[in-house]
């Protein structure tokens, strides 16, 4: 264990693993200077394809007084293939340095700002999980870095590394460090479906002042943005026209529809339709509020245990905001530092039988990280893409229930 190597042996094993580390972090960066830049004759451009339709094209057409949630406008300005879902408004101020330079520089500034990201959520999760700060924060990074789901937040240009960040600050300083907490759970609100969940979860198991002053932040931070945006268009009914349009759009595409067969949604409705070929009727509302309901309830019942079930509630805390509402499989980067506390915990308490299950938990939420390029190519050749794109979320859903079943067996 990383816990009891000697001295001289962790020095050695800190290089070694520092140096893979800065091999692939070089590698998971090309992407960002080798991404032509964008026209209508690139658009099935993977490559910083988020960073180009969700941050880049959506904050020049803010600056230049257009409403970057109108999805006509979107596509009719700039080289977009995708259309700018509900982020925060302030998210368009937040990155508004990335869009500033040409778009190659932008590209480049913003995934080595992701990549520190990753570096600092690998941090807290050595020191959530106690492991030796320096050594435990490189092998975190490097692997993440070398995981698809850290590859993936760099190759497509997301923000999740942030959001990332605000959520493990939220769970692991609202109770000694509540301004601190709110702050970071501000930062997880950029993306609503993970600030709603987290901010419920965090009221729900006590943290009151962190959910609700979290919430306030965010909705403060946006309201100029949002009066702007109301302003330039003409009043408040022309503005929720737009948002109207904005999320029609969004659940018509063959990506963010609960019913696609090829979506990458690892959420429990998008993951039961893919696996059954059947929706029950308002399954997205009813999955939102059972899987939250279930989780609150048995996350309160672990903060009532010792630091180890803490830790437990904060990993179901993490699966359940995913498992909740929609969501993709690099989504689940939230929950690492408490998967790395949890992670410990069952190694030290293998031979206990809920440990040993929780354990089996923790594997399968490492299986969206270790579905790399050949493990892709590999289940599409044997299986078919509509098993490539459910693998994930039926190993993040079977997690998220086997933490439920060990949280329901565990005294209060």
């Amino acid at each position: 264990m990383i816990t009891t190597t000697k001295p001289g042996t962790r020095t050695v094993v800190t290089i070694a693993v520092a140096i893979v580390g800065a091999f692939s972090a070089a590698r998971t960066l090309r992407p960002s200077w080798e991404v032509p830049t964008p026209t209508e004759a690139n658009l099935p451009e993977e490559r910083l394809q988020d960073f180009r339709d969700a941050l880049f094209f959506p904050i020049r057409e803010f600056l230049a007084g257009g409403n970057p949630y109108d999805p006509a406008a979107m596509f009719e300005h700039w080289p977009v293939r995708q259309n700018f879902n509900l982020y925060q408004p302030y998210h368009l101020v937040l990155h508004m340095p990335f869009a500033l330079p040409e778009y190659r520089i932008g590209a480049i500034a913003f995934a080595l700002a992701s990549l520190l990201l990753l570096g600092v959520l690998g941090l807290l999760a050595a020191r959530r999980a106690k492991l030796p700060l320096v050594l435990g924060t490189i092998v975190i990074a490097t692997l993440l870095v070398t995981s698809q789901v850290g590859k993936a937040q760099l190759y497509v240009g997301q923000v999740n590394p942030l959001i990332a960040v605000g959520a493990a600050a939220a769970l692991m300083a609202r109770s000694s460090h509540p301004r601190v907490a709110a702050l970071g759970l501000a930062v997880a609100w950029l993306k609503p479906q993970f600030g709603l969940p987290l901010a419920v979860l965090l009221f729900a198991r006590g943290s009151r002042r962190v959910a609700l002053g979290g919430t306030v932040i965010a909705a403060l931070a946006s309201l100029p943005v949002v009066a702007l945006l109301i302003f330039r268009g003409g009043g408040v009914g022309p503005y929720l026209d737009v948002i109207a349009a904005n999320l029609a759009h969004a659940g018509g595409t063959s990506y963010g529809a609960v019913d696609s067969p090829t979506a990458q949604r690892v959420d429990l409705p998008a993951v039961f339709f893919r696996v059954t070929d059947w929706l029950p009727p308002a399954a997205e509302l009813v999955a939102l509020v059972g899987v939250l309901a279930a989780t609150a309830c048995l996350a309160r019942k672990l903060d009532r245990g010792d630091d180890d079930n803490r830790s437990l509630a904060e990993l179901i805390t993490c699966v359940g905001a995913v498992v909740a509402m929609v969501h993709q499989p690099g989504d689940v980067l939230i929950a690492v530092p408490a998967m790395t506390a949890v992670a410990v915990v069952c190694w030290r308490c293998r031979k206990e039988r809920d440990w040993l299950l929780t354990g089996f938990a923790v594997l399968a939420l490492l299986v969206p990280f270790a579905h790399l390029y050949f493990v892709n190519s590999t289940i599409v050749g044997a299986f078919g893409q509509r098993v490539d794109v459910t693998v994930d979320g039926v190993a993040i859903v079977v997690a998220w229930v086997l933490l439920v079943l060990v949280a329901a067996r565990k005294r209060a």
